[in-house]
Order: structure tokens, then sequence, then C-alpha cells
């Protein structure tokens, strides 16, 4: 089975969640069609773990090849 492409957002928003959300910084989005039909984002938050957060509170990052492999080398 191929690996699932990782995609990455950076927080705009974090009302009420800023112990998990820190604004302007990048996390990992995982992919999740039910929670996108619900406007929703699957992302690794501080703790580690992937939480639900709203869509709107998160914009996608297209990173160059080299910026992406130094970022997933962070993660």
């Amino acid at each position: 089975m191929a690996k699932p492409r990782r995609s990455f957002a950076v927080c705009v928003r974090n009302d009420g969640h800023e112990v998990s959300l820190e604004l302007r910084k990048i996390y990992e989005v995982i992919p999740d069609a039910v929670a996108a039909r619900h406007r929703q984002v699957r992302v690794v938050d501080e703790s580690g773990e992937d939480y639900l957060f709203p869509a709107s509170w998160f914009a996608a990052l297209e990173l160059p090849a080299p910026t992406k492999r130094a970022v997933m080398a962070a993660v």
C-alpha cells in the first residue's frame, strides 16, 4: 500500500485551545475525509496526538521539497 502523502498547515486561530495550538506554527495534517465534510481538519497538536479542529483555524501550506523534508525530519 502506498504511503499517504504528508501535508502541513499553519495555525491562524486557536480560540480556547491555546495550550494545544500555537498561532503561526506549522502542524502536520492527517487525511480525514469525514472530518473534511464537517469542515474540520485533523492535526497533530502539541501533545503529539491527532485531534479535530475547525478547518478555518488553519491555512494549508505547499512547501518546497527541501523545506518539506526539513519539516518532516523535525516532526
